[in-house]
């Protein structure tokens, strides 16, 4: 006896667009979830690659004595480098004050006087540390044209970002650290917290 042989029929109508359509949209999620992935790794690969070219750039800058760029369309250029020794900080800090620029490191503001230099950064990455400075925390700013600028902390100051005021003419030079505040907040706010401080030499 011959066993009966049964043959598969092809879908047919809704129920073959309907698999076509759960395949296609399986496929969509993986490619989004992909994406993802790629974009999560990426970011923090793209920060390691940028500080080590900033690096690069403050050596460049330091040896020739002006500012090197540290990639060709760069709109900031290294002006210096801030250490803290206590806790085992050293950024390189950048020209201007825009959006871009502190997205790679601290930012030099202009100085409204020769006295006072104002570096600003954000709060969850470069300047995370401010919280955690002391009053007589020694702090190095070393410019690249050579000369080291040695500060120690003074005072703090939790301020709106409209009421934040430089002294015109204080008794000793004054180095300036002032980010976003508070440190843990996830919007925007009006509040900065400043350190102050001195300048030692």
């Amino acid at each position: 006896m011959i066993p009966a042989v049964r043959i598969a029929r092809p879908l047919q109508g809704g129920r073959a667009f309907g698999c076509a359509l759960f395949q296609a949209a399986s496929l969509a999620l993986c490619v989004v979830g992909l994406s993802i992935v790629a974009q999560g790794t990426w970011i923090p690969i793209k920060a390691e690659i940028a500080q080590v070219l900033l690096d690069r750039a403050f050596a460049a800058s330091l040896a020739e004595h002006h500012a090197v760029r540290p990639w060709p369309w760069a709109d900031t250029a290294p002006v210096a480098r801030v250490s803290v020794d206590r806790l085992g900080v050293s950024d390189v800090v950048l020209s201007g004050g825009s959006g871009q620029a502190m997205a790679f490191g601290p930012t030099m503001l202009k100085r409204e006087t020769s006295a006072v230099t104002v570096l600003a950064a954000h709060r969850d990455t470069h300047f995370a540390y401010v919280k955690d400075l002391r009053k007589g925390d020694a702090v190095a700013l070393q410019h690249i044209d050579g000369r080291v600028e040695r500060y120690r902390v003074v005072g703090f100051q939790t301020v709106r970002w409209d009421r934040f005021a430089i002294p015109r003419d204080p008794a000793r030079p004054l180095l300036v650290l002032a980010t976003c505040y508070p440190f843990d907040a996830i919007e925007r706010g009006p509040w900065r917290r400043v350190a102050w401080a001195e300048r030692v030499d």
